[in-house]
């Protein structure tokens, strides 16, 4: 064949792409749906004189419509965060007590009686168990409320519709509309998230789901903002609102996490990343009944204690080293009084305080060991007692006693929790998820870019919100 006999068609060709609107994959994959919706609308009789639409359909355009697909989004997830909330209150209150103020009494006693030498039972009872104890307290009831939820939800093939709403703002800001499912996973563990990114086929669009996977909030990070908000946000309000404001100041940073999500992808997509995003199509799964067992499995066992295991693992050899840096004599004042006071003032910088660095610091393993070393570090550098008279026991009551005491003697205000929320939302990933995007990834730099670009945006939100706060206050 003659090449050139091809010229005039690929001209017109060339010619009549010029005048075409929109993308051209998604008309012809439009086309083709709606011709083959034509087809069956032709072929198929439908029994019944109304037609009613099925339960698929009907529910369809509610939750994935233009107008109300976004806002049923945030009040499905409003709702499982209430939830949460609201149903952590009890159990946490319970396991405090018994794990916090009885059990750590009950070691203490019997270290006593077999005269166990101090140092060994202060670094094993009031350092690695005392820790311990805190993680379970504070992280199992609100996860085992908040995983069958959510699972419940990806059961039910909610998931898929939730990509298919933020499909259109992802491509907007330059990413790939497949993002919004390693952003639904990252919410469960950010590691996770970054693994799922294998989806996306773009090298650069994957890049972009990689670095900005850790706006989305993980396992390890929902008790901080739960527990948090309640102490704090929530006691702001009258006590019959308190769960509804503590559920919206969540929902509100996970909101924030999102359209840091489509900033970030944007601004990457405009400068180290540039290029055009891709489309793809996305099948919508029919909605499917919960398997309750397969639910409570899924998410008791796989997520719920898988997750709480990992961070006892860590908890403990974190208890350990903040036990002997509270007890390693530096000049006149311990290690931990030394290193708090020399944080102190970048910590007062960012509204926050010397002791919520450090443990920022000894918890980079995992951000599930945040508040209990937090707490640790409080009691064990102030006095003030977690336990015994003060009764750690009452975690999530309305007006955060006594929970509240330890961390107001750390010299917490509300402005400290406002700024630990949205620390907690831009900080460094994990160890893990920063092991795990140098694998997915092969590269120092784009694992240093996605380690420290967070970090540096929770540096300039916290300054920026402690010095308006401070102006008008």
């Amino acid at each position: 064949m003659n090449p050139h006999s091809t010229d005039p068609l690929l001209q017109t060709v060339d010619s009549l792409r010029g005048t075409l609107q929109g993308d051209l994959r998604e008309q012809v994959v439009g086309d083709i749906f709606h011709e083959a919706e034509n087809l069956i609308g032709r072929n198929q009789h439908q029994v019944g004189a109304n037609k009613r639409k099925t339960f698929n359909q009907r529910l369809d355009r509610l939750l994935t419509s233009r107008w109300t697909g976004i806002p049923m989004m945030v009040l499905i997830f409003a709702a499982v965060l209430w939830t949460t909330i609201e149903g952590a209150n009890v159990p946490s209150s319970m396991l405090a007590t018994l794990l916090v103020d009885h059990g750590h009494d009950f070691l203490r006693s019997l270290a006593e009686s077999i005269h166990t030498p101090e140092w060994i039972t202060g670094l094993l009872i009031d350092g690695m168990y005392l820790t311990l104890a805190w993680v379970i307290a504070v992280m199992l009831p609100p996860m085992a409320i908040f995983f069958p939820l959510f699972t419940i939800l990806e059961d039910f093939g909610y998931l898929p519709r939730v990509a298919f709403n933020l499909d259109n703002s992802f491509r907007r800001a330059g990413a790939h509309g497949k993002q919004a499912l390693s952003m639904a996973m990252g919410f469960g563990c950010n590691a996770a998230g970054v693994v799922s990114t294998r989806i996306i086929d773009s090298p650069r669009e994957r890049l972009i789901a990689i670095i900005t996977n850790n706006f989305a909030l993980c396992n390890g990070r929902w008790p901080t903002q739960i527990l948090i908000a309640t102490l704090f946000i929530g006691a702001l309000a009258p006590p019959a609102i308190a769960g509804l404001v503590s559920a919206a100041a969540v929902m509100g940073v996970t909101v924030l996490g999102v359209f840091l999500t489509f900033a970030t992808s944007w601004g990457l997509s405009k400068t180290m990343l540039k290029g055009e995003a891709s489309t793809f199509s996305l099948e919508l799964p029919p909605y499917r009944p919960p398997r309750i067992m397969r639910t409570l499995y899924t998410s008791l066992i796989d997520r719920t204690l898988t997750v709480l295991w990992r961070a006892m693992v860590f908890a403990a050899p974190a208890g350990a080293v903040i036990w002997l840096v509270s007890n390693i004599p530096v000049g006149s004042d311990s290690l931990a009084h030394w290193i708090v006071l020399h944080l102190e003032p970048m910590g007062w910088f960012l509204g926050l305080n010397g002791i919520i660095l450090l443990a920022y610091l000894v918890a980079i393993p995992a951000n599930e060991i945040v508040i209990p070393t937090i707490l640790m570090l409080t009691v064990l550098i102030t006095g003030v007692s977690g336990v015994g008279e003060q009764g750690a026991g009452v975690m999530f009551e309305t007006d955060g006693q006594p929970l509240r005491v330890i961390l107001e003697a750390g010299g917490w205000t509300t402005l400290t929790a406002v700024c630990l929320m949205l620390f907690s939302l831009c900080h460094n990933p994990c160890s893990t998820t920063i092991y795990t995007i140098y694998k997915e990834t092969h590269s120092i730099r784009w694992t240093t870019v996605a380690t420290l670009m967070p970090l540096a945006l929770g540096f300039v939100a916290c300054s920026l919100v402690a010095l308006v706060w401070r102006l008008f206050t």
